[in-house]
């Protein structure tokens, strides 16, 4: 058993799925378990293990004598290459290779000497091969599900889309003849919701499509987790968080934002420790120095989206043509297989509006007074994020849940306007829609007051997420 006589401490292990926006929301929660007494363990995959050393420093993973880092193959042949795996076959592969390297690690670190045993796992949502190894072992299992409690709910649902017929389509017509326009109300928690605003994977002929598989496998899994936790707070998603206590047999904790509930945070050790996969260019931050307050609109599709080059030149005119400043994050691999070059009249005409950079710290970036509306993909944590920091948002969903994330941003929380055709006629007048007029006023209004309720959430001693971190401790991983 190792020397767990002597150390009683309790052991988190923290396992994300190996993708940049899996692994900031755990790393954020992993820290909040140590400053609430935890050791830590937090494992990667080797390939982002060698890219957060390329990207953060040689010794950026020493981690410190409670909080430390592993590795387990991700099962995907060897690569140098420095973006973003294939998500389906990165799905595929952790889900079938994976446990046995995660019960090992939980066996080598029980036997170490100067460890205290593993006394619970936390857990990727879509890495809940871990419930197996959990029940191996006799120990609690929290699933962090990263995605918004609607985009969540939404996945739950998969099962019943199969059973009614709608999914997978009858052929390939259905995406563009106005099916995914039809609306459903059966979903729990959502008064009704259109197919379109539905994660995607669902949008197959396929009936053995590899993600509409993962999906499903991992929704029937989650059923047997000691809890669950979301990061969003109640105020945000009460209807849909209400409605998992008759849906879904584990509790159900929300827990979020939480970059908020780490905002105190006074650990130097854990300040240093990051996430990000690319290097940061602090570039960004010093040009934001330099503009005007609310004057800025800052362009991040996050790390997973992929777009055409005559995507991307229409989205450069149409910032262009709107004629405000802008801070353009655009990554190596933003492109679908070229590298992302931009027109050279496009450079020149907005050399002295536009920042271009390849990756900055977008929590940062958003809380800047310069910054007036941000033009994002919808993820879950750029969303959170621009809500937390009182930004409004242009969306163009591009996969997943982010389609859900876009129609609740836009419909129900009145902070976001859609972006469907990337024509830069469209994004112009989007851009000056949220710049100028009274709609992106009303926008900006609405964003700050979920700013406050997003800062009351995650405050002590009485917010709803404070509570429930506090209250998913002690019923569940002690």
């Amino acid at each position: 058993m190792g020397s767990s006589d002597t150390i009683k401490q309790p052991h988190a292990l923290c396992i994300p799925y190996p993708a940049q926006g899996h692994i900031n929301p755990m790393l954020k929660l992993a820290k909040l378990l140590h400053l609430k007494g935890f050791y830590i363990t937090f494992v990667n995959s080797e390939y982002n293990h060698k890219r957060l050393l390329k990207s953060r420093g040689p010794d950026s993973l020493n981690g410190f004598s409670s909080f430390r880092f592993e590795t387990i193959p991700d099962g995907l042949p060897e690569s140098d290459c420095d973006g973003t795996q294939d998500i389906p076959s990165l799905c595929e592969s952790t889900r079938k290779t994976c446990l046995p390297h995660f019960k090992n690690l939980i066996s080598k670190l029980n036997d170490a000497s100067d460890v205290p045993s593993v006394t619970c796992i936390v857990s990727d949502g879509i890495m809940s091969f871990t419930v197996d190894a959990a029940q191996e072992f006799g120990i609690p299992v929290v699933l962090l599900w990263t995605t918004s409690a609607c985009g969540f709910m939404c996945y739950t649902q998969y099962h019943q889309l199969i059973e009614k017929g709608i999914t997978p389509l009858k052929d390939s017509s259905y995406l563009t003849n106005g099916y995914l326009e039809t609306t459903i109300d059966w979903v729990p928690g959502i008064k009704e919701i259109r197919l379109r605003d539905f994660p995607t994977f669902m949008r197959t002929t396929n009936p053995d499509e590899i993600m509409l598989d993962i999906i499903l496998g991992e929704c029937e899994r989650a059923q047997r987790a000691s809890a669950i936790i979301v990061n969003t707070f109640d105020a945000l998603e009460h209807d849909i968080l209400e409605a998992f206590g008759s849906s879904i047999s584990p509790p159900v904790y929300s827990i979020g934002p939480l970059n908020l509930l780490l905002n105190d945070i006074t650990d130097n050790d854990l300040k240093t420790i990051g996430s990000n996969l690319w290097k940061e260019d602090p570039k960004c931050l010093e040009w934001l120095d330099t503009k005007e307050p609310n004057s800025v609109v800052y362009v991040n599709f996050g790390s997973i989206t992929v777009m055409t080059s005559d995507q991307l030149i229409e989205f450069a005119w149409g910032l262009a043509n709107s004629n405000k400043p802008f801070l353009w994050i655009i990554r190596p691999d933003l492109v679908t297989g070229e590298n992302a070059v931009l027109p050279l009249e496009f450079v020149t005409e907005t050399k002295n509006r536009g920042l271009l950079s390849s990756w900055c710290s977008q929590e940062q970036v958003l809380s800047h007074p310069a910054i007036l509306g941000f033009l994002t993909h919808s993820g879950w944590n750029s969303t959170l994020e621009s809500l937390c920091a009182g930004v409004p948002m242009i969306c163009w969903p591009f996969f997943a849940e982010q389609q859900t994330n876009c129609r609740f941003s836009c419909n129900e929380w009145g902070v976001g306007l859609e972006i469907e055709d990337v024509k830069r006629d469209k994004v112009e007048s989007v851009v000056r829609k949220l710049m100028d007029e009274k709609k992106g006023k009303e926008m900006k209004e609405r964003a700050l007051e979920w700013k406050k309720l997003a800062k009351d959430a995650a405050s002590g001693p009485y917010g709803s997420s404070f509570l429930n971190l506090e209250n998913m401790i002690r019923q569940v991983l002690l």
